[in-house]
């Protein structure tokens, strides 16, 4: 959730700077070379900003809305440390579908070895990850969730 957040802001801040700065170029009507080196900067965070909000703005109703749809299946858990970032890869056996979060789960063993059952909550396009459930594989008891 998060991530989509962190997109969908810099998205729009990106988006925003390069028109300002477009518009103050156009304005002085100089094409001297630090102008064109201004003027590939913007154009870059333009680009970026609009690719950002083009990949979140059709999730956009699906967060506002709360419409989520639930994803459950035998899995297995990977954790990923790289510096401070520590992240949690469930991969769902049936489908192969691999859904990324951040933190570590209080659980008692991981790997690829170890199946658990899992329950994603993605957006209705399965483009965020919302949170998840894990349980324990033949009981069903719930063992930890998280966002």
């Amino acid at each position: 959730m998060a991530v989509f957040y962190f997109m969908l802001i810099t998205g729009i801040v990106l988006t925003l700077l390069a028109v300002i700065l477009f518009g103050f170029m156009l304005v002085k009507k100089n094409f001297g070379l630090l102008h064109i080196v201004k003027f590939t900067g913007a154009l870059l965070l333009g680009v970026i900003g609009v690719f950002s909000l083009v990949f979140t703005l059709p999730s956009l109703k699906y967060i506002i809305l709360q419409e989520y749809d639930v994803i459950g299946g035998d899995c297995t858990i990977d954790i990923t440390s790289s510096g401070r970032a520590t992240e949690v890869t469930l991969e769902m056996l049936d489908t192969g579908d691999a859904f990324i979060f951040f933190g570590i789960p209080a659980l008692d063993a991981y790997g690829k070895s170890i199946p658990y059952y899992c329950e994603v909550i993605v957006t209705q396009d399965h483009e965020f990850e919302i949170g998840y459930k894990i349980y324990d594989v033949s009981s069903r008891e719930l063992i930890f969730t998280g966002k």
